[in-house]
């Protein structure tokens, strides 16, 4: 009978240890097939490479108009994660200038963005934060392979480009191009020269302030950041003297043009190389590396019902004609003579494009730098040299129209209040 029962243990002891092994085997097969799924959900959740526990982490409020889908709550979620390269590069430099490069889906350009930032001096001393307007796997796995400096990566959440049936993309009820709302019983307000909007014209200026308020009011690792923080696009090509330079005008800014809102890395002619002169030079902002603190992006700030209300999907003209005019006093930025950066891009900002579909010439750019443009160029002592009268946008220009539709409006102005 001893034996008999012995037996009866065993069986049940190894038909137990059996059922134990086929669940783990089911289980890790699950896993795999989750894992391999590949799902874009899946894809931004894997990047949360280190613990966030001890971080200050501010929710941002969701704005009002829109019901958030699977991926712009994991964009969300992904915002929050600190910067990769913290092994490499622990320490961020003293009075550092904090550099923003805002993209799109242009990955060609990207390439010869970051090949061109990689050789800047003093790159490494730095934070790098790049905002992607949307979710586009070739731009994110360019961006996962510097290891030049601290990077962080933050996705907008309310991109145009993530939401393919409904506002801010397009809704199936949207009123296109001239239609009338009420003939069509569709949806929309028309701009001031008839045309409805366009989602992807109209995500140019949504991207740009959803950033501004984010980096400003709304990172753990900028909302507190008391310097200059410069602003760079994919399509600028960096020289390797820009930082160093960049770093020396914030510093003489204050003291050699007090009337100076900001510094640029270029002329405000973006076609210009600058004058050569032995002296700095104050004019009218540029939209190419651009740099300026926080008491500048408060005054900007209180003017969000100008800027989401002015009829021109163009965020910088929309700076230019209805932003700076309400400051009271002409808006200088102070900049050397000689640029350190070049914008060259051919494409659309929203065209996208592939490796192989670039438009550039013979799919490369060619831009001569010498040796004085790699080192810094500016002298302190330098007077500066204003221009007075320049052409451009100024108050009074009624804007190109794309930016007609109400509903543009009040989502500009819920980013806005995100971190208020």
């Amino acid at each position: 009978m001893a034996s008999c029962k012995k037996g009866k243990m065993k069986d049940a002891v190894f038909r137990r240890l059996v059922s134990l092994a086929l669940i783990t085997v089911f289980g890790i097969v699950l896993i795999l097939i989750l894992f391999r799924s590949n799902t874009i959900s899946s894809l931004i959740n894997s990047d949360i490479y280190e613990s966030t526990e001890s971080i200050e982490i501010i929710e941002p409020k969701i704005p009002k108009l829109l019901l958030q889908n699977e991926l712009s709550v994991s964009l969300n979620k992904r915002n929050q994660i600190p910067p990769r390269n913290l092994d490499l590069y622990p320490k961020l430099v003293k009075d550092h200038v904090v550099i923003v490069l805002y993209v799109h889906n242009r990955p060609q350009y990207l390439q010869i963005v970051i090949d061109s930032l990689s050789r800047v001096e003093g790159i490494s001393e730095t934070l790098l934060i790049v905002s992607h307007d949307g979710y586009f796997e070739e731009m994110n796995k360019i961006v996962e392979g510097i290891k030049f400096c601290q990077v962080k990566q933050i996705f907008a959440p309310y991109s145009p480009h993530i939401f393919s049936n409904s506002f801010p993309g397009v809704s199936p009820r949207d009123c296109k191009d001239k239609d009338d709302p009420v003939e069509k019983q569709c949806e929309g307000t028309p701009d001031q020269y008839g045309n409805h909007r366009s989602p992807t014209i109209v995500s140019l200026k949504h991207h740009w302030w959803w950033m501004m308020n984010t980096v400003w009011d709304g990172l753990t690792e900028t909302r507190h950041h008391s310097g200059h923080i410069l602003f760079i696009e994919e399509d600028h090509f960096i020289y390797p003297n820009a930082y160093r330079n960049m770093q020396l005008l914030t510093e003489l800014k204050s003291k050699k043009c007090p009337d100076c809102y900001a510094a640029n890395l270029a002329p405000s002619e973006v076609k210009s190389r600058g004058e050569g002169w032995e002296s700095l030079v104050a004019e009218r902002m540029g939209n190419v590396g651009y740099a300026f603190n926080r008491t500048v992006w408060r005054k900007i700030h209180n003017k969000a019902a100008g800027f989401c209300t002015f009829d021109d999907y163009n965020w910088d003209i929309t700076m230019w004609s209805t932003v700076y005019p309400s400051f009271g006093s002409p808006v200088y930025t102070l900049r050397g003579s000689r640029t350190s950066a070049v914008h060259f891009g051919k494409c659309g900002l929203h065209q996208g494009h592939s490796r192989n579909l670039a438009c550039m010439d013979n799919g490369n750019v060619n831009i001569v730098v010498d040796e004085l443009d790699k080192v810094a160029n500016i002298k302190p002592e330098w007077e500066v040299r204003k221009y007075d009268h320049q052409a451009g946008y100024q108050a009074g220009f009624k804007g190109w129209g794309g930016w007609g539709d109400v509903r543009d409006h009040e989502l500009c102005v819920e980013f806005a209040k995100m971190y208020v």
